[in-house]
C-alpha cells in the first residue's frame, strides 16, 4: 500500500454546501480521486479539549454547531460510522510519543468534519474519528501531534485537518462574495510560499513573520489543524496548494494536499 495523503481544508462558513461553489467541487474531486481510505481521522478547529482526545462513538451524531443559517443546513445529516479501533490506535501513537491523551464515548462530528466530508464522501460510508485540539497550546504542539500520527498514513488512514487559512470575522462581508480582501490574500500567499519551501520555523512563527499574521487569526484554533497536517507530512514533503476561491471577501478557502507521487498524483481541475 502506498503512503496515504494528508489533507488540510479551509472549511469556510457552513453554508458553503448550499452553494454550487468551486470549493465544494474541489472537495468532491478530492474524494473521487484520492486513494480510498480505510478510515478518516479528522482534526477540526471546532473541537477543543484540555488534552488530545478521541471519540470512540460507533455511530457519531451530526452536530449542527452554528446558528443563523438556512433551515436546509440543519436538515443535513452525515451518518458515517465511527472507528473505535482507529481511536485506540491514535491513543497508542500519542502515548508512544509521550503525549497525553484521552477518549470520550459520545462525541459526534462537528461541522468542521462533516461539511467537507459530505462533499468528499457523500455516501458517508468511510468510518470517521475526530481528535480534539488544544487551542492555547500553540502551533508546535500540534505539529508534534501530527508527527506522532504520521504512521497512520501507512495504515490506510486519511488524516484530514479542517480549519481555515484566514479567520477574522472583521474581514468578512456577510451576504455577498465581494472581491478578496488584500490582507487575506497577503497572508494566504505567505502561508503558501512558506509551505512550498517547507519552511517550518517560519510557519511556526507566523504571528510575527507573516503579513497580518495576528490579524488573520485573532485566536489560533482555525490555523492549528494546519500544523497537525504539517507534522504528519515528512520533512521536505511539499504540498499541492488548491485555491478554489475566497468567500465573503476574507475567507481564503485554500486547501493543501501532501501526497506520494505514485501511482499518480492528484491533479486539480481548472
Amino acid at each position: 500500500m502506498s503512503r496515504h495523503p494528508v489533507l488540510f481544508v479551509s472549511h469556510g462558513a457552513p453554508d458553503v454546501l448550499l452553494n454550487a461553489s468551486a470549493t465544494v467541487a474541489a472537495w468532491a474531486q478530492l474524494g473521487a480521486e484520492l486513494p480510498r481510505p480505510k478510515a478518516i481521522l479528522v482534526i477540526s478547529a471546532h473541537w477543543a479539549a484540555r488534552e488530545p482526545t478521541v471519540s470512540t462513538a460507533a455511530t457519531p451524531d451530526t452536530i449542527h454547531d452554528f446558528g443563523g443559517f438556512p433551515p436546509a443546513l440543519y436538515a443535513m445529516n452525515y451518518p458515517a460510522p465511527g472507528a473505535p479501533q482507529l481511536a485506540a490506535r491514535v491513543r497508542e501513537l500519542l502515548a508512544a510519543a509521550s503525549l497525553p491523551n484521552a477518549q470520550v464515548p459520545d462525541r459526534g462530528l462537528d461541522h468542521g468534519a462533516w461539511i467537507p466530508l459530505k462533499a468528499m464522501y457523500p455516501a458517508a460510508d468511510v468510518p470517521v474519528v475526530q481528535l480534539a485540539l488544544q487551542p492555547f497550546a500553540g502551533p508546535d504542539w500540534h505539529r508534534r501531534i501530527g508527527a506522532a500520527l504520521r504512521p497512520l498514513r501507512d495504515e490506510g488512514v486519511l488524516i484530514l485537518a479542517s480549519g481555515a487559512v484566514t479567520h477574522n470575522f472583521g474581514w468578512l462581508t456577510w451576504g455577498t462574495n465581494s472581491a478578496p480582501l488584500a490582507n487575506s490574500v497577503a497572508f494566504a500567499d505567505w502561508v503558501g510560499d512558506a509551505l512550498e519551501r517547507d519552511d517550518r520555523p517560519a510557519l511556526l512563527d507566523y504571528r510575527r513573520l507573516a503579513p497580518y499574521g495576528a490579524e488573520a487569526h485573532p485566536s489560533e484554533e482555525h490555523l492549528l489543524p494546519l500544523f497537525a497536517a504539517l507534522g504528519a507530512a515528512n520533512p521536505g514533503e511539499k504540498p499541492l496548494r488548491l485555491e478554489p476561491e475566497t468567500t465573503y471577501g476574507g475567507l481564503a478557502m485554500d486547501a493543501y494536499l501532501w501526497q506520494d507521487a505514485s501511482p499518480a498524483p492528484f491533479t486539480p481541475e481548472h
